[in-house]
């Protein structure tokens, strides 16, 4: 009689956990965007227009900037180098729209940022700008990483709307290897097929747990590429319930565009925040964030 024994399962050492690096906050000017810290904002227009235009935006932007629990960045792009159509506006250039941000900078004392497109954009911009940006579509492209992180300043580079978040690490070791002044990624959503884009909330986390803040990219992303035919279109009604999930789940840093009139807007109107809307939306989320932050004490 053959007597049969149960099988016990071998005992195995389980490989431990790699630690989740601890994030290293962002210093901009006189801000610090990390683990917390008040509540990073940046915002501004898409695209420059005009000066008075610049000011207005930003002068609201210094009123809100008052509040002690949140830091307010303007962002406003010089060119826009992605344009749907050939026949699109793209801005008033890298000399011009670098004036219009220094006269934000000197006339409301915010920083200031906007986007590189090009590696030799980087020098320039950086002698004036507080943050640089890179767009999602040159999230991997090393020639402006390396440009960007060379000019000292802190940089907020998107994730490409193709990208994993976990692949954001091999961006931020572009940056870090070429300079310290700092790395902040940015969520803008994924590409869902064609002519929409979804936000998949993971990534906030994923990203911070890459040792950086995280931005959340409220207004890009709820656009719709191509929406308007020849034009992106998108859905503001949509910005602030995303920017609440961002929020929840503990994003380090908000981004919005705005606009006094957003169907006016040369760009990206549709997922805009009117500027007279734009301090109600804005409490509503610091309200969120510190019962949040309650939560976590």
């Amino acid at each position: 009689m053959v007597r049969l024994f149960p099988i016990r399962p071998t005992c195995m050492a389980r490989e431990p956990m790699p630690e989740t690096p601890k994030i290293q906050p962002v210093s901009i000017r006189d801000y610090v965007c990390g683990p917390g810290e008040p509540l990073l904002v940046i915002a501004g227009p898409c695209v420059l227009q005009s000066r008075e235009l610049a000011l207005q935006i930003g002068e609201e932007l210094a009123r809100i900037n008052q509040r002690p629990d949140v830091q307010v960045i303007f962002k406003a792009s010089f060119d826009k180098a992605n344009r749907t159509s050939l026949a699109s506006q793209r801005g008033p250039g890298i000399e011009q729209g670098l004036g219009l941000l220094e006269a934000v900078r000197a006339n409301t004392g915010l920083p200031v940022t906007t986007d590189i497109h090009l590696p030799e954009q980087a020098a320039m911009v950086g002698e004036v700008c507080d943050l640089l940006q890179i767009p999602a579509f040159l999230a991997r492209q090393t020639d402006l990483l390396v440009a960007a992180a060379g000019t000292g300043r802190p940089v907020n580079v998107k994730k490409g709307q193709f990208m994993s978040p976990g692949d954001m690490r091999y961006v931020i070791d572009k940056l870090r290897g070429s300079g310290d002044g700092g790395v902040m990624a940015c969520e803008r959503g994924t590409f869902f097929g064609y002519g929409r884009l979804v936000n998949d909330m993971q990534s906030i986390p994923i990203m911070r747990s890459l040792g950086v803040p995280v931005v959340f990219d409220a207004t890009h992303s709820v656009q719709q590429p191509g929406g308007l035919g020849g034009a992106t279109g998108g859905n503001r009604e949509m910005v602030e319930p995303l920017a609440r999930a961002a929020v929840a789940i503990g994003c380090d840093a908000l981004f919005f565009e705005t606009h006094p009139d957003p169907e006016t807007s040369p760009s990206d109107g549709p997922n805009m925040i009117p500027l007279d809307e734009f301090a109600g939306t804005l409490d509503r989320l610091l309200r969120l964030r510190e019962t949040v932050d309650s939560l976590d004490g």
